[in-house]
């Protein structure tokens, strides 16, 4: 019985540390996808950290997807359209146009 509970805990531990590994993980490229594309280090950092805490792992996969030179909040939401994921569109538009006039950070 102890051996199948420290196995259940040690699986529990495992899964969770992946989970907020993967988070982080896809904070940083988004974080990096934005910088490298012209955006300030500001908006980008305030966007990446929005969009990683409203989104789940698959949409920011999809995301992940998205190419070109998107120098401007406002081209990466017309790139997020592309998608077709409403979800994606709203939390990109609202963290892009909050993290450019400053009132998120």
């Amino acid at each position: 019985m102890l051996r199948f509970l420290k196995s259940a805990l040690l699986l529990v531990g495992l899964v969770a540390v992946l989970s907020f590994g993967v988070h982080l993980y896809a904070g940083w490229r988004l974080r990096t996808a934005l910088v490298e594309a012209g955006m300030s280090d500001r908006v980008a950092t305030c966007m990446s950290k929005r969009m990683v805490k409203r989104l789940g792992i698959l949409q920011l996969i999809k995301l992940q997807k998205l190419e070109g030179d998107k120098k401007t909040p406002g081209a990466w939401v017309r790139g997020v359209k592309a998608v077709n994921d409403s979800q994606a569109i709203l939390v990109t538009t609202s963290s892009a146009a909050l993290c450019k006039t400053g009132l998120a950070r």
